[in-house]
């Protein structure tokens, strides 16, 4: 008993520490002085680079934010691989907050985690502070960083939330680890393959109270109900296929929520659909219309059919003919409906 008392008694301070050292970032951020607070700042100014670069054997990593959904935590894991590449790292993994969303995306699979490297391989962590990746002097300063452990093991970082805008960079290897995963059981899906199927997001849930409040970061969420009415209507009057069209629209509520799309032909509400499922069959659509949300621009990063998504957005999207953005009217480029 007092095992498990100490345990919870431990998990409490770090959440504790965890919430101060936040605070502190926060706060110091947009100040001259917020690199200094980081022991790494203060590392790279002291012990210069030799010129013996070893840096090869190091790693880096980022930490997925159990705090937040899915989509989040999968914007951390891609910003940890790609910053990895672009410092000339390897890459360390930090598994998701859920099992369940482990093995179903399977990214760890053939990565070392940061706690191998650590335990087993007696690599020291070095926590980053956050950079700007459009300043080239602090990507400098995270180099010299870099640099100045050169002759060491050292596994570094990423400070929480670390942004990487064009979230696509290494969708190649998304892709690759997502179907290379034995664990999906792809029969469960609900899709008919003589049907041409589109999956339509529609954001609600955490957004659907607060969406029309003064809160800004709400605001940038939310999209009513029209803007899919309209992309969906334009999707299937300029849709070239031979198929006849399902269409299954994912969200939280109730059907009386969604009324206006009750006039489509073989609509199917996904309203009680778990997380999981619901994300699988938005990689495994015909067709993706997305919301301003990570939760579904993360399955349009593995979907490979057409891309349908809104063009102002905090993340970027590949410039091919599979993705298609439509603008707040929720018109777009009909040519790129290509016959599919």
């Amino acid at each position: 008993m007092k095992k498990i008392y100490k345990a919870m008694s431990d998990i409490n301070l770090q959440k504790i520490k965890a919430r101060i050292w936040n605070s502190i970032v926060r706060n110091m951020r947009n100040k001259n002085s917020y690199f200094m607070i980081y022991p790494a700042y203060w590392h790279q100014k002291i012990c210069k680079y030799s010129g013996d670069d070893t840096s090869a054997q190091n790693y880096f990593a980022a930490i997925p934010n159990r705090g937040a959904g899915i989509g989040h935590q999968m914007a951390n894991w891609i910003a940890g691989y790609w910053y990895a590449g672009r410092f000339g790292l390897n890459f360390a993994h930090i598994p998701f907050s859920s099992e369940r969303w482990e093995k179903l995306l399977g990214f760890g699979d053939n990565e070392v985690t940061v706690d191998e490297l650590i335990k087993q391989h007696r690599y020291k962590s070095v926590s980053l502070p956050l950079f700007d990746e459009n300043r080239p002097e602090e990507i400098a300063l995270i180099k010299k960083i870099i640099r100045s452990y050169s002759n060491r093991k050292v596994v570094f970082i990423a400070e929480q939330d670390q942004f990487y805008r064009a979230q696509f960079g290494v969708i190649n290897k998304l892709k690759e680890k997502f179907y290379n995963t034995e664990s999906r059981q792809l029969n469960q899906l609900v899709y008919d393959a003589n049907y041409f199927n589109i999956a339509i997001h529609i954001r609600r849930g955490d957004i659907a109270i607060e969406g029309k409040s003064k809160n800004p970061n709400f605001q940038k969420r939310w999209q009513d109900n029209n803007y899919f009415e309209l992309v969906l209507t334009n999707v299937i009057r300029n849709l070239n296929t031979k198929r006849p069209v399902m269409i299954y629209l994912f969200s939280q509520g109730k059907p009386e929520d969604f009324a206006q799309f009750k006039k489509f032909e073989n609509l199917h509400f996904c309203l009680d659909m778990d997380p999981q499922d619901s994300f699988v069959h938005m990689v495994y659509a015909d067709l993706l219309i997305t919301s301003k949300s990570s939760f579904s621009y993360k399955p349009a990063l593995l979907n490979n059919g057409i891309k349908v998504c809104p063009r102002n957005f905090w993340h970027d999207y590949p410039e091919t003919d599979d993705w298609i953005l439509a603008d707040e009217d929720g018109n777009f480029d009909y040519s790129k409906l290509k016959v599919v």
